[in-house]
């Protein structure tokens, strides 16, 4: 671009006009060109306080040259200096400072804008952490937890057991006493308290039912022995668990036995004879019906967790503890096969002795039978030589290590899901026979037998020396299963806690034959065991109940949830059906309780080792979030420090 000279004889425009100037004359002689490039960049590179520009033998173009748009610093360095252009007079210098106050403020309000958007941006990252980032954090790291009824696990404890027994006394001819306080038929109930502990209280409730005999029965009754008149009778009974009837007959009745006043059959009824009024009559009656249900001491050792040792009796914790199945081993121990070949028929001893009590325990729980021989087992302990007998003697003392020895050749119990009962058959070896076992006193032990509590029990089994020295080996020996069986059934009957207590004279209990027991001891056993699983129940949902209470971090599932519902619905349901008598429906309520409680507690989800501890969450989780929270912690410190410095410039400027 160039720009030419002439005389300034017309009105000179004014810089910034609307008119556009017309196109430049020809340069005048003497009058040089625009400047330079490298002039502009000379000038424009000198500080605005430098003063003016040094003139030369031109004037300045005006600011609207391209070259000088070019270097905007230009117009202030141009400012000392007064050209003539053509057509063209030099803008005042108030203008040009307006215009650089307004340049200035719109920097300013530029850099103002650029923090406004950090300041929004720092806010808006914040908001979007808090907001969306923590609840989102929040909610697929928190630990899902089932709601829990703790209300009424916590209640279970404290539920007071009520036992109700049904029981129908049925007066023959000849046998109602005369102080009867009303007519037959009537009903009575007596009550009475059995004190367990501070948190639990049991009320036993005989509701009883006077009436006379039908027709049927006075039949039934008319026959020549008790024995007799129990078969009889029972085609008659209501054939409901846990109810008693007993029959009164006259005192002349010829049913019973000189001396004898009560007979206790194999079924749910007994004989009383009749005499001395009412009041002796309930006394008999009373005693009958703790023999036939439940006693004080059963109740006690069905809550023997919840008792201290002092108020149990020496049996207490002799029985086995309820369960929903039971693995019976029938094992023989073979020291020396080399001397003694022995023979036993194990599967038809069990199926002709011991099935029969397994079939009327199958209410009580699951039986599962099997059987082994095991050579070269020794019981572990040596036996002493008694010189007078030419006998060895197994002191009372030394029992307790016979146990252990032998249980390790067993292996029966590593894989059982239920509680094991041995019986061993065990058959001396040669240099140490005959083998005899001692009581406390130094007796020999009759059945030469022994059993241990919650465990087994363990039969030797002696096999006579042959009268010539000469005799081959191994010797042939065939075992007698019945005198066998017949220890091992009483030894079952003492696990179970079906041994017969001391009673007065006057009572007569008829054996129970080949079925092991009578139904009357089949519902005493499930009168404790009831009462037993509705504890076990109580003290397994409490445990779990504070272990998730503790451990704050353990899931708990839906399904875990539920099965502790559906335990404490039928604990509750157990209860109320023993206070109404029913047993068999409260001894299955509690069976389905205990099961429940027992997925729940065990559940693989449960287990704590599976969880981190709050620590370990924190070293996790701290160099995840530091790096992206230090920036937007930092961002946010500087708002409030501005925030709080805007607020202070007002006053700082009065």
């Amino acid at each position: 671009m160039s720009c030419a000279w002439s005389q300034p004889t017309h009105t000179r425009p004014v810089l910034g006009a609307a008119q556009a100037p017309a196109a430049p004359p020809s340069r005048p002689r003497g009058v040089t060109a625009c400047p330079s490039a490298a002039l502009v960049e000379a000038v424009r590179s000198k500080p605005a306080s430098s003063g003016r520009a040094p003139r030369s033998d031109w004037s300045y173009c005006p600011p609207v040259c391209a070259t000088a748009l070019r270097a905007p610093r230009l117009l202030a360095a141009v400012r000392t200096g007064r050209s003539e252009w053509l057509g063209w007079a030099e803008a005042p210098p108030l203008r040009l400072v307006r215009e650089a106050k307004m340049a200035a403020a719109a920097t300013i309000a530029a850099d103002e804008a650029e923090r406004a958007r950090g300041r929004r941006a720092a806010l808006s990252f914040a908001a979007i952490a808090v907001v969306l980032g923590l609840p989102l954090w929040w909610r697929t790291t928190e630990t899902y937890r089932a709601a829990l009824p703790y209300a009424d696990i916590d209640g279970l404890g404290q539920l007071p057991f009520q036992l109700a027994v049904p029981v129908a006394v049925v007066f023959a001819p000849g046998s109602v006493p005369g102080d009867l306080p009303r007519p037959l038929p009537f009903r009575d109930v007596q009550e009475m308290e059995i004190s367990v502990n501070l948190r639990t209280s049991i009320t036993s409730r005989y509701e009883t039912v006077y009436r006379s005999t039908t027709a049927q029965e006075e039949a039934a009754l008319d026959v020549a022995t008790a024995r007799e008149a129990d078969a009889a009778l029972h085609l008659l009974q209501d054939a409901s668990l846990g109810a008693l009837t007993v029959y009164v007959v006259p005192e002349t009745s010829s049913h019973l036995p000189q001396g004898i006043n009560v007979y206790v059959g194999k079924h749910r009824s007994a004989l009383v004879r009749a005499g001395g009024g009412l009041a002796t009559l309930r006394t008999r009656l009373q005693q009958l019906t703790q023999v036939m249900s439940f006693t004080a001491s059963s109740i006690a050792a069905a809550l023997s967790d919840r008792l201290p040792d002092g108020q149990l009796g020496p049996d207490a914790r002799r029985h086995l503890k309820s369960s929903l199945g039971y693995e019976i081993t029938f094992s023989l121990l073979n020291p020396d096969p080399k001397s003694h070949a022995v023979d036993w028929d194990i599967e038809d001893a069990v199926n002709r002795y011991v099935q029969p009590v397994l079939d009327k325990l199958s209410l009580v729980a699951n039986f599962s039978v099997d059987s082994q021989i095991l050579y070269y087992a020794v019981l572990g302990v040596t036996p002493r030589f008694d010189k007078e007998s030419s006998s060895f003697l197994l002191s009372a003392h030394s029992l307790p290590h016979v146990i252990n020895p032998v249980e390790a050749r067993l292996g029966s119990s590593a894989a059982s899901l239920y509680p094991v009962l041995n019986f061993l058959l065990y058959v001396p070896e040669r240099s140490h026979s005959p083998l005899y076992i001692q009581d406390k006193d130094g007796a020999p032990v009759s059945t030469n037998a022994f059993h241990s509590p919650r465990w087994g029990g363990i039969m030797v089994y002696n096999v006579e020396t042959p009268a010539s020295p000469q005799a081959s080996l191994p010797l042939h020996v065939d075992v007698d299963m019945v005198r066998v069986m017949e220890v091992f059934l009483a030894q079952l009957r003492l696990l179970f806690g079906l041994s017969r207590e001391e009673l007065p004279p006057e009572f007569l209990l008829e054996s129970p034959g080949n079925e092991g027991l009578a139904d009357w001891e089949l519902d005493r056993l499930l009168w404790a065991h009831t009462v037993e699983n509705i504890a076990t129940v109580s003290t397994t949902l409490t445990s779990l109940a504070q272990l998730l209470d503790k451990i704050g971090n353990i899931v708990i599932k839906d399904d875990v949830a539920s099965e502790v519902y559906r335990a404490v619905t039928s604990a509750q349901s157990a209860m109320a059906k023993l206070a109404v008598g029913h047993l068999h429906s409260a001894f299955q309520a509690s069976k389905e309780a205990v099961t429940s409680s027992e997925r729940a507690f065990f559940d693989p989800s449960l287990l704590h080792l599976l969880y981190f501890p709050d620590d370990q969450k924190f070293a996790i989780y701290i160099p995840l979030f530091l790096p992206m929270a230090v920036p937007i912690l930092l961002s946010l410190a500087k708002i409030v420090r501005e925030a709080r410095q805007r607020k202070k410039e007002p006053t700082k400027m009065d």
